[in-house]
């Protein structure tokens, strides 16, 4: 039995933490299929529902954006369920049971690590795509990238994955070779995953960390992690320039039309003529961005706050965003005071890694009200953490008792 529930995790795991939903396999969303049996059989925790008072924020802000605002009825439809479903799983299935909530953890992390092994394969043998297309049940449209279809969505694996796992080993005080080698392996993933909001919010995150934990012992840190990955770059990485498949060829061969800050400048400049909210003016984005050469080809500015705040204003969006951040924040203030502290080790882990996929949002559509995989797992991991103190220690040989 505990076979069979270990299975079914990380099938849902699996189904979350890649955005698998509906495909020529699953005729049913493929969340619903494995997590409502979890939370159906195996349900750990009681009949009360702690999660009320976020259920009903997501609710009204996703009818808000979804239904009201853009008027797409399917990806309300399935954000809720995919959001219902990962709530579900922590408030039932997890419950009070330390064991199953570090397992959980762990499985996600090892998922987002093997996504991380594909990209390396998808780099340097062909016939990788097949293997993807297989993993994810679906045609690829974008390589090199990890279990996904595109390299948008792989960015926000790779932005939970390596700030988790370099931050993990200062934490829980691993040898100073395998933080050099995790660091290695960030530069080496970041850089073959041609993700460069990645590489800032993995930038921003760790100096973050540092600064919080060796404070000015940390420009020392910062100083060497800079000259290790300059000399990094032109001993190893420099010869690879021209290939497409890296980060600083897509940089050189970027398309200067759809450049992030051109995008962001005319959203803005939309926004100054909408200032209420383009709910509140009865307009779409696609009647706002009609004749602009700029959006012509239906493109946002891919920052999914100011696009959120585009449609609803500044209040409305604000309103929504405080209360649905607060209760992370209110959890991440204090252990981010107490850094040093091993009782907050895993949770600050998780709470660098939420803040690098969320700083990643701005630079892309997908984010926590788009029921993106990583950034809802890692928003539900940390409201959790607070209800159930679990252990410190991420064990994997930690299987809970049933």
């Amino acid at each position: 039995m505990r076979l069979f529930v270990i299975v079914f995790m990380v099938l849902y795991l699996y189904a979350l933490a890649f955005g698998i939903f509906m495909t020529e396999s699953f005729r049913l969303p493929a969340p619903l299929l494995f997590g409502f049996p979890l939370i159906l059989l195996f349900r750990e925790g009681g009949k009360e529902l702690v999660y009320s008072k976020e259920l009903i924020a997501f609710s009204l802000a996703l009818i808000s954006y979804y239904v009201i605002g853009i008027g797409d009825y399917p990806s309300f439809f399935a954000t809720l369920l995919n959001f219902i479903l990962c709530l579900f799983f922590f408030n039932y299935f997890i419950g009070s049971n330390t064991a199953r909530y570090n397992l959980s953890v762990f499985i996600f992390f090892i998922l987002l690590g093997v996504s991380a092994l594909v990209l390396v394969l998808n780099n340097y043998f062909v016939g990788v795509d097949g293997l993807r297309a297989l993993l994810v049940d679906d045609v690829i449209l974008q390589s090199p990238a990890g279990i996904s279809t595109t390299q948008f969505t792989f960015g926000y694996q790779l932005a939970a994955f390596t700030p988790f796992l370099l931050i993990y080993t200062f934490l829980f005080r691993k040898p100073l070779f395998i933080r050099l080698l995790a660091f290695l392996t960030c530069l080496v993933l970041i850089y073959l995953g041609m993700q460069r909001s990645v590489f800032v919010t993995f930038a921003f995150s760790i100096s973050l960390f540092l600064i919080l934990a060796y404070r000015f012992k940390a420009v020392l840190l910062i100083t060497i992690a800079v000259i290790f990955s300059i000399a990094f770059y032109n001993l190893v990485l420099k010869n690879d320039v021209n290939s497409r498949d890296n980060i600083v060829a897509k940089n050189i061969n970027n398309d200067p039309e759809h450049n992030r800050s051109l995008l962001t400048a005319e959203n803005l400049r939309i926004y100054s003529e909408y200032p209420l909210g383009l709910v509140f003016y009865g307009k779409t984005w696609g009647d706002v961005i009609y004749r602009n050469q700029v959006f012509s080809s239906g493109i946002t500015s891919h920052n999914a706050y100011l696009m959120f705040m585009t449609y609803l204003g500044p209040f409305l969006s604000l309103g929504f965003l405080l209360f649905i951040y607060g209760g992370v924040f209110r959890i991440a203030y204090p252990a981010l005071k107490e850094i040093r502290k091993r009782e907050n080790a895993l949770l600050l882990c998780l709470c660098f890694s939420f803040i690098a996929v969320s700083i990643n949002a701005s630079a892309h559509n997908a984010w926590l009200l788009s029921a993106d995989g990583p950034t809802l797992f890692l928003y539900f991991s940390i409201l959790h953490f607070d209800k159930l103190k679990p252990s410190t220690e991420l064990n994997p040989a930690l299987i809970y008792n049933r």
